[in-house]
């Protein structure tokens, strides 16, 4: 074979193109489709509709719901006590001391090296 002699590349060819034009046939589909559907954009805002319309609920649920219970001196107390007591406590006090202790494992034939592979050399 000589060095300046080219392979055939028609077969990379005929490859490239079946690949691009699948992808652009498609690209056209879904643009003819997206540009014929004249009801997605009204399908979009009915979703937005609805997720302000939760919204709005839950915001007016939390201010209803906030503005019926009133804290007591008593209970910001024992809030405040209770929060104190949690920080405080979040460290732990410990002796401060190490112990190693050696520990004999009984024999296991699963760590033995005698029969790992010996890889002779000639």
């Amino acid at each position: 074979m000589n060095i300046l002699e080219i392979p055939d590349l028609s077969e990379g060819y005929m490859m490239m193109l079946v690949g691009m034009s699948v992808v652009f046939t498609v690209l056209l589909l879904l643009f003819v489709a997206f540009m014929q559907l004249k009801q997605v954009p009204n399908i979009i805002d009915k979703f937005e509709q609805r997720k302000n319309r939760k919204e709005q609920e839950k915001n007016t649920q939390t201010s209803k719901s906030s503005s019926n219970t009133e804290l007591t001196a008593d209970v910001n107390a024992a809030i405040s006590m209770a929060l104190y007591l949690y920080m405080n406590e979040q460290h732990d006090h410990e002796s401060e001391v190490v112990t190693i202790r050696t520990m004999q494992r009984r024999y296991s034939p699963w760590s033995s090296k005698i029969y790992g592979l010996n890889i002779l050399k000639k």
